[in-house]
């Protein structure tokens, strides 16, 4: 699983589901089956940190604050079930106010 870079589309299973039911959304909408496994719902990942073959080079994830598999899904899931194009989940109430405080520009 590859995180998600800010031009990517968001990885979704039911690509066109706005034509199908919000129980459906709801189970399926923000992942795909594991390659490995077969497993159609995403597991918890735990893990705090992910291999990287030097500094900042990675398989898509290199710490667990900055994104997760876990997380990026439940972000999809939120987009898709909200009929948006991306979704974003914080670890803390003071993690939104810093992303909304940085949109605004000085004297705006």
């Amino acid at each position: 699983v590859k995180a998600m870079e800010h031009n990517d589309q968001p990885r979704n299973l039911f690509p066109h589901h706005e034509n199908l039911g919000f129980g459906t959304r709801a189970v399926h909408s923000g992942q795909a089956p594991d390659p490995t496994s077969g497993a159609v719902i995403i597991p918890i990942s735990l893990s705090t940190t992910f291999q990287q073959t030097s500094p900042g080079v990675h398989q898509g994830y290199e710490y667990a604050r900055t994104s997760n598999p876990t997380r990026v899904s439940f972000e999809n899931n939120v987009a898709a079930l909200e009929g948006a194009k991306w979704g974003l989940a914080f670890a803390s109430g003071s993690a939104p106010t810093a992303s909304i405080g940085s949109l605004w520009t000085a004297g705006g």
